[in-house]
C-alpha cells in the first residue's frame, strides 16, 4: 500500500472558485483548498470555526481581509492565522487573488508535529551517497 497520495489541481488560472484538497490527497489531519477569488468578489458572509484555526497564503493578487470587525490590505505574499473564534471574510481587489487556506485543529501541533520527524535512511537519485 503506498504511503502517499499525488494529484494534480492544473494551472491557477484553471481553478474553480475553491478547491478543496481532502478527498484528493485522503487527508485526515488538516482541511487545505485552494481559492480563487474573481475580481471585486467576496465572501457573502462572515464566519467563525468551532476548533480550527485557519491559516491563509496569498500567492497572487490582492485585496481585503476582515477580522473581529477590523479590515485590512492583503497581498501576494501575505500569511495569515486566524483563531477559530475571529470572524473573518475576505474580498478581492482588480484582478484574481489566488489563496491557500488550511484548517487544523488550534493546540494540536504543540502536541504532536513539533516532536513528530524522524531522519530516514532512503535516499533519492539527487542526495550524494555516502562513501
Amino acid at each position: 500500500m503506498a504511503r502517499y497520495k499525488v494529484a494534480q489541481i492544473g494551472a491557477l488560472a484553471d481553478l474553480r472558485k475553491k478547491t478543496f484538497l481532502r478527498d484528493l490527497l485522503e487527508l485526515t489531519g488538516a482541511e487545505i483548498s485552494i481559492n480563487r477569488v474573481p475580481p471585486g468578489e467576496f465572501i457573502p458572509f462572515t464566519h467563525t470555526h468551532k476548533e480550527n484555526e485557519e491559516v491563509y497564503i496569498v500567492l497572487r493578487g490582492s485585496g481585503f481581509f476582515f477580522i473581529d470587525g477590523e479590515e485590512f490590505p492583503i497581498q501576494e505574499g501575505s500569511v495569515l492565522r486566524v483563531d477559530p473564534a475571529g470572524e473573518r471574510a475576505w474580498k478581492s481587489g482588480g484582478e484574481d487573488m489566488y489563496f491557500i487556506c488550511i484548517q487544523a485543529k488550534q493546540g494540536s501541533i504543540r502536541q504532536t508535529t513539533r516532536q513528530d520527524g524522524a531522519r530516514g535512511t532512503s535516499r533519492p537519485s539527487w542526495m550524494a551517497k555516502e562513501a
